[in-house]
């Protein structure tokens, strides 16, 4: 029995299937590239609402980019500034949030391909998930 095509010639279940797959992939990235930036901007207005003299003072600016600033660096920090309402606590937490998203979008795809059964595509993004997360733990150890 011949499967119904479209007008390229490839099965509808392959565009069905690839149309599913897109919309696995992109509803979290492009929630998640919104919610960092409502988070950024969310802490940049609260940043200027707390110490409106550090926006116009030239001698805080190198107190906020030196390394001693006080950001926090670690993920229980970023939940701590965060829920206490510091400025620099949701900035870094929208960042982090800005960095998660193509590793959701990559492991996303990791469980689209295995629902297509599409082996080769599930080892090569198992293969890339590793490497971004091997990347962070080598970014943290050094």
């Amino acid at each position: 029995m011949n499967r119904p095509q479209s007008p390229t010639g490839a099965p509808e279940d392959a565009g069905r299937k690839d149309l599913e797959m897109e919309r696995l992939v992109r509803r979290p990235l492009q929630a998640g590239v919104l919610v960092s930036m409502a988070l950024v901007l969310a802490g940049v207005f609260l940043f200027g609402a707390l110490h409106p003299s550090r926006l116009t003072s030239s001698e805080s600016l190198p107190a906020l980019v030196e390394s001693g600033a006080k950001f926090p660096h670690t993920l229980g920090d970023v939940a701590s500034a965060a829920s206490h309402f510091s400025a620099e606590g949701i900035m870094v937490a929208g960042l982090l949030v800005l960095i998660a998203t193509p590793v959701l979008r990559v492991a996303l795809s990791v469980v689209g391909f295995a629902l297509q059964r599409d082996w080769v595509y599930v080892g090569l993004t198992v293969l890339v998930l590793l490497v971004l997360l091997g990347s962070f733990l080598v970014g943290k150890a050094g």
